[in-house]
């Protein structure tokens, strides 16, 4: 009863206050920002498994989205980061101790196992994990289920989706770290661009965007296909390819107007796009402006992940008011929102969770 009487509280909190916040389910529903699934349906199965992007479709999402590392063979695989020991079992595994170890990644030191240490064959005997088991208990439910994916599996699943569904399903990868990997030899960039052609997609037509936040394999990328291309801006710091940028740097109307000479659109985090009103802080704007689309990261629904004045609750896992936040980026302009839950997302963007009044005209 007290549990059913918390939830009740959340979510008359929430409805209070969206109420004069939120647009018309017949405008958002007319606005619909693209959907992407955050490593798939994140929020409700272990990150970078097949199992999690068939959620996401099945979900609703309009893109999925890969984070790509080589393994030491060179095949592309989809991993958050390129040390696994936060997403796979191999810490636990006997075989692969003396595989521990220590590396400078984009001029951080960084302990643990690596994929460029495994080939696709040793990869493949791990198992997938929840990577955030202290907020999402119910996700280590699926612990042990699932092997790394391959950027290979990954296409062959959107391909069978659209088969299956009659819509297209789109792809976002990122390439994580990729100076970082062509030192070591594993050129990312090409090894994505090749694999994507030989599935037939090609040209800004094609459903996919390509993502980093380093910026020349973004510039070479540029010269390699016509698939669109983004690039990312973290809240602090700038790209480790090129420590002479910030990103704050790429914000500015010269900065963004650089990134159109090798993008179409940037993806950034939300507290550079919301002011902490959840105003628009103008970002949006000044990308319009150059020509820019704008993509937010990262929509999550719980306490940690939102706002301090989204949040409900006095549990890290409790569930904040994520479609308020979702309304004041559709406000902001963005025209996709990175989401870890689609189901979620999707009900946001039809309006299934939005009052029904307008916002005033002067907020539009």
């Amino acid at each position: 009863m007290i549990g059913r009487t918390i939830v009740a509280a959340i979510a008359l909190a929430c409805a209070s206050l969206i109420s004069g916040l939120v647009p018309s389910t017949a405008l958002a529903q007319e606005d619909g920002m693209l959907i992407i699934a955050h490593r798939g349906a994140s929020g409700e199965r272990p990150e970078h498994t097949l199992a999690a992007y068939e959620l996401a479709i099945d979900q609703g999402a309009d893109y999925i989205e890969p984070d790509l590392v080589a393994t030491k063979d060179g095949v592309l695989v989809a991993r958050h980061e390129n040390e696994i020991s936060g997403t796979t079992d191999v810490a636990e595994r006997a075989e692969f101790a003396d595989r521990r170890t220590t590396k400078v990644i984009d001029g951080q030191e960084v302990s643990g196992w690596f994929t460029e240490d495994f080939t696709l064959a040793e990869l493949r005997t791990l198992r997938a994990r929840e990577r955030l088991p202290e907020i999402r208990p119910q996700n280590t439910a699926y612990d042990g289920l699932y092997q790394v994916p391959t950027l290979s599996e990954i296409i062959q699943l959107a391909r069978a989706k659209e088969s299956e569904t009659g819509r297209a399903i789109g792809l976002y990868p990122e390439i994580k770290h990729p100076t970082y990997f062509a030192g070591i030899g594993h050129d990312l960039a090409a090894m994505l661009v090749e694999q994507l052609h030989a599935a037939g997609y090609e040209g800004e037509s094609a459903p996919v965007y390509i993502q980093s936040f380093e910026v020349e394999p973004l510039r070479r990328l540029s010269a390699m296909t016509g698939i669109r291309l983004v690039q990312l801006i973290a809240a602090e710091g700038g790209p480790a390819d090129d420590p002479s940028i910030s990103y704050a740097d790429m914000l500015t109307p010269e900065g963004m107007e650089k990134v159109a000479r090798y993008a179409v659109g940037i993806g950034v985090a939300v507290p550079l796009l919301l002011d902490e009103q959840g105003e628009p802080t103008g970002v949006v704007a000044r990308a319009r402006a150059a020509g820019l689309t704008v993509d937010a990261w990262t929509l999550r629904p719980e306490n940690p992940f939102l706002p301090q004045m989204l949040q409900m609750g006095e549990v890290p896992e409790a569930t904040g008011c994520d479609d308020l936040l979702f309304a004041m980026l559709q406000r902001a302009g963005v025209d996709g929102v990175f989401a870890d839950s689609p189901r979620r997302a999707t009900a946001f963007r039809e309006g299934t969770r939005h009052c029904a009044r307008t916002l005033p005209a002067q907020d539009r």
